[in-house]
């Protein structure tokens, strides 16, 4: 049973970002090249459910948030998801420009 509540706040730590930046951003923006900011909401509704339930076990969810170990495992995932997001959006026009010159004859 422990293990299980700490597997669980494990998970929410390791989707979760500081309150501040998840408020700030819009899970339906269009141009959004962060893949995390779908878990992000999840994680911040996660928390306002458990904050309203234990404000204490609310406030041990943002600091434990704040963790090294946690910050720096979700700023890398930040990086290297932007970093295939850009690429993917590159392969997208080259296609969309072989389409329109090779196939349509534009």
């Amino acid at each position: 049973m422990v293990q299980s509540r700490a597997l669980v706040i494990a998970l929410i730590l390791f989707l979760s970002t500081t309150l501040p930046e998840v408020h700030s951003k819009s899970v339906f923006e269009r141009d959004r090249r962060d893949w995390l900011v779908i878990p992000d909401a999840i994680a911040a509704y996660i928390y306002e459910t458990v904050n309203k339930m234990s404000p204490k076990v609310g406030q041990f969810l943002v600091d434990a948030a704040q963790t090294p170990v946690v910050v720096v495992t979700r700023n890398f995932l930040i990086r290297e998801t932007t970093k295939l997001s850009i690429l993917a959006e590159q392969l997208m026009e080259k296609i969309k420009n072989l389409w329109y010159t090779r196939v349509l004859g534009y």
